[in-house]
């Protein structure tokens, strides 16, 4: 029995398919294009002031003067200066400086209560692990 031929492939049907399909691909890379400089991107071959044309936003590095620095820093040291002198102003503050408090001393008392607590409390640990045992 004979088997059934397959139909030839048009080459003009395949040619034609990928002229359309080159031309889909035009328009997608076209609208990429599009975004990405709406974006600010740089692409390949695209000149950095094309990039800097088409980005609203600064163009550079923002510098500022000497001036301005130098005014910026004695507003910050003003600041600071009120800032500190409310501080040794308030009464709490006035009072620790004058006299600190004296460090805290364990009693010869408390100490052997905390040693008896502490045996005590081993004892009871050393009990239960014994009764558990047997």
């Amino acid at each position: 029995m004979p088997r059934k031929a397959q139909p030839k492939t048009d080459t003009t049907l395949l040619e034609m398919a990928l002229i359309g399909y080159q031309s889909q691909l035009e328009q997608v890379s076209a609208k990429i294009a599009a975004i990405r400089s709406q974006l600010g991107q740089r692409g390949p071959g695209r000149p950095k002031a094309a990039v800097a044309a088409a980005s609203p936003g600064r163009a550079g590095k923002r510098t500022m003067s000497a001036s301005a620095r130098a005014r910026i820093a004695a507003a910050q040291k003003a600041r600071w200066a009120a800032y500190r002198k409310g501080q040794s102003a308030t009464p709490a503050t006035a009072a620790k400086a004058a006299s600190p408090k004296p460090k805290r001393r364990l009693s010869a008392a408390g100490r052997r209560a905390i040693i008896a607590a502490t045996k005590k409390r081993w004892a009871a640990v050393r009990a239960a692990g014994a009764a558990a045992a047997q």
